[in-house]
């Protein structure tokens, strides 16, 4: 991701700034795949962590391949298992991964499914957004459609300005 300031960055803290369950809380954020003791070492008075910031989630990976998935899901998994609240962010080709590694099992965490849509003012108000399964009905009950244009509420919209309040560690 190309993010000024963020050259060869580890780790950054901030509030989040996303809409979701840890909306506002004081977060560490983790780039890329980090040691367990090198996370608690920038922890300080932070309540929710976000590994994979910064787009730093490979999304190149096969869904299945626990060599990688493993240290992920270990890293991960060590933070959960001490309380804290954790964000996962992965492009929405890693679903089935994310699925097998287990994570989703625990409360505190939450995935952050990322769906790219460049350029999406031109898309034109009648474009729809569809929630669909790997096949037809694979493993879903059905799918869910979505009009671009409602999913774009003001109040689930985040500036890219916001993003520029974190403290690179």
């Amino acid at each position: 991701m190309n993010r000024q300031g963020h050259n060869n960055v580890k780790f950054f803290t901030g509030t989040e700034v996303e809409h979701t369950p840890a909306f506002g809380k004081k977060t560490l954020f983790v780039v890329g795949l980090q040691s367990a003791t090198d996370i608690q070492d920038q922890l300080a008075d932070c309540e929710h962590i976000y590994f994979g910031a910064n787009m730093s989630f490979p999304s190149s990976i096969r869904t299945n391949d626990s060599v990688f998935w493993t240290p992920w899901e270990n890293m991960i998994q060590q933070c959960l298992d001490q309380g804290y609240q954790c964000t996962l962010d992965i492009d929405v080709s890693q679903v089935e991964g994310l699925l097998e590694s287990g994570l989703c099992e625990h409360n505190n965490f939450i995935p952050m499914i990322s769906v790219k849509i460049p350029y999406i003012r031109q898309l034109g108000y009648n474009a729809t957004v569809k929630i669909d399964d790997k096949d037809f009905a694979a493993t879903n009950p059905g799918v869910w459609c979505h009009s671009l244009h409602t999913l774009q509420k003001r109040s689930v919209f985040t500036d890219w300005s916001k993003y520029t309040k974190d403290t690179v560690l």
